[in-house]
């Protein structure tokens, strides 16, 4: 057992002494968790001065009890148990049901984590539309010539935005040495990207991987930069949706480094359960919002509806999850953060979790909307 002491002893002092490098953080932080906006430097994203709020149905609307595991229990207390901190639910532009717990409340800011993938896919809609973007059949290359002798010159941003990429990255987060932890802990993102390699040919398989939005979100920077646009990427996101949403709070996206640095573009939107809904409700209505168009409703339509050419999956598209056959589709990040939009239902369910809670929340998602009377 004295080998097995002291080898937690160096592995301590290892981490303290590395605390200004990505391993020494993984080892202080010990993975990743729903306060991590705390742990890292960000941009803001404004509230507008007239923020827009969903009205409240005169009567709750939503599930009393569920049946899981064989046994009948009420819905608030299945939700507690199962890690969850906020579930909302909105229908036809109305929360007919909104609960809270450990200590959260409206106001509170939850981190996304990967449901800003899908964010990402509709700044690039949002892009396209303001020619900033040639088109998703436009080469990578093009915004970011330094990763041509890396073969990207094959890889175009349909490629990043389906996971179809062929980029060499390792996904998990446990391994301090994995790919995903050194951009999530890191701090010297471009670095990492223009280091990054293919694996095999793009538009052969699909793989999840955050480095390809990492590279989405980095196009778009180049995008902005080749226009002569001043914004960063969080700046566009507050022009384009965020202050024409309303959103009622305040937000944030988290960045590699306090000077210089790029927003960690696979994960780490700032922003409360609410507001979150506000992003389903503005696709559930082919993003159109109180009238005024900000996303073309061409390009929801489209990464809202499976395709299954050159590698791509029936379950994903544009940085959507989609879970059923159904039209119903989703963002989804790490530790159970869901944004579930159901068309057909007219219906937005928002979950923010500690912890997936011990069951996969998608399925549950869509059963509770296919049960939505």
């Amino acid at each position: 057992m004295r080998w097995i002491r002291s080898y937690g002893v160096a592995l301590l002092a290892a981490a303290l002494l590395l605390g200004g490098c990505k391993v020494g953080r993984f080892f202080i932080y010990n993975f990743a968790g729903t306060n991590d906006y705390k742990k890292f430097p960000a941009r803001p994203l404004q509230a507008p001065a007239q923020p827009a709020t969903y009205p409240a149905a005169p009567v709750e609307r939503g599930p009393r009890s569920i049946t899981w595991q064989g046994k009948e229990q009420g819905f608030d207390a299945f939700l507690e148990r199962h890690k969850t901190v906020a579930f909302v639910v909105i229908h036809r532009d109305t929360v007919v049901y909104e609960r809270y717990f450990k200590g959260y409340d409206e106001r509170h800011m939850h981190t996304s984590f990967s449901m800003a993938k899908s964010v990402v896919g509709m700044l690039v809609g949002c892009a396209i539309d303001d020619g900033l973007i040639q088109g998703v059949d436009q080469p990578v290359t093009d915004f970011i010539p330094e990763l041509a002798p890396n073969g990207f010159d094959k890889v175009t941003v349909e490629h990043l935005l389906q996971m179809t990429g062929g980029l060499k990255f390792n996904e998990s987060y446990s391994n301090p040495f994995g790919d995903a932890a050194k951009f999530y802990y890191g701090r010297r993102m471009y670095r990492y990207m223009a280091k990054m390699k293919l694996a095999h040919p793009p538009g052969t398989r699909f793989e999840y991987q955050s480095g390809s939005t990492q590279l989405l979100g980095w196009v778009l920077e180049r995008a902005l930069r080749m226009h002569h646009d001043p914004r960063t990427v969080t700046a566009y996101l507050e022009d384009k949706l965020w202050a024409p949403l309303g959103m009622r709070n305040s937000g944030s996206w988290s960045i590699d480094r306090k000077k210089g640095g790029i927003e960690k573009f696979f994960c780490c939107i700032n922003a409360t359960a609410l507001d979150y809904a506000k992003l389903g409700s503005l696709y559930l209505h082919a993003g159109n919002w109180q009238g005024r168009q900000l996303v073309p409703a061409e390009w929801v339509a489209t990464s809202t509806r499976p395709d299954t050419s050159q590698g791509g999956v029936p379950y994903y598209r544009h940085q959507w999850w989609l879970p059923s056959p159904d039209g119903d589709f989703m963002a989804h990040g790490l530790l159970g953060q869901y944004v579930y939009v159901n068309p057909s239902k007219e219906l937005v369910i928002v979950r923010l979790g500690t912890k997936e809670g011990g069951f996969e929340w998608g399925g549950l998602l869509h059963q509770l909307a296919e049960a939505w009377r």
